[in-house]
């Protein structure tokens, strides 16, 4: 079972139905033009469709099962005095004083440039279930962070 926002599930529900709609029938356009072509046995265009075709046909499926087995989250009903799912965090580094804020969301939402981690990361683990002004030691992969919660939002 995988939680996840309003936001997200209707994110993931239109990236499925643009796949279904738009980019299946695109493939399914070149796989008949490469047809057309001739010989099948030598032609490039037609196996790369075939391919492309089997690519978007595995993505859609892992899209579908994500979506079946997912639960979207009452937002009412989740606490904001600790850290949890769909939180938003404001951190400092105590190592070099930078502030950061990340929300934290389920892998298939997390977002780097939207300041969207996943709760599966290792910021996230060290975070959850903290409160403001808890401290928290983090190893990641370019070393040991020490942070500090400063505030905790839904």
């Amino acid at each position: 079972m995988e939680y996840m926002s309003q936001e997200g599930y209707d994110k993931l529900v239109a990236e499925l139905r643009h796949m279904e709609t738009v980019e299946l029938s695109q493939v399914r356009d070149a796989i008949a033009e490469a047809r057309d072509k001739g010989d099948l046995s030598e032609n490039f265009e037609y196996h790369a469709a075939k391919r492309e075709q089997a690519k978007l046909l595995s993505r859609i499926r892992y899209k579908q099962r994500v979506l079946e087995f997912a639960r979207v989250i009452d937002t009412s009903r989740l606490a904001s005095d600790k850290v949890g799912l769909l939180s938003k965090v404001a951190i400092t580094n105590l190592n070099n004083n930078a502030k950061m804020a990340y929300t934290i969301v389920s892998p298939h939402e997390a977002n780097m440039r939207e300041g969207k981690i996943s709760i599966k990361s290792p910021i996230a683990q060290a975070l959850l279930n903290r409160q403001a002004g808890d401290t928290v030691t983090v190893t990641v992969p370019a070393g040991t962070l020490k942070l500090r919660i400063e505030s905790i939002t839904l």
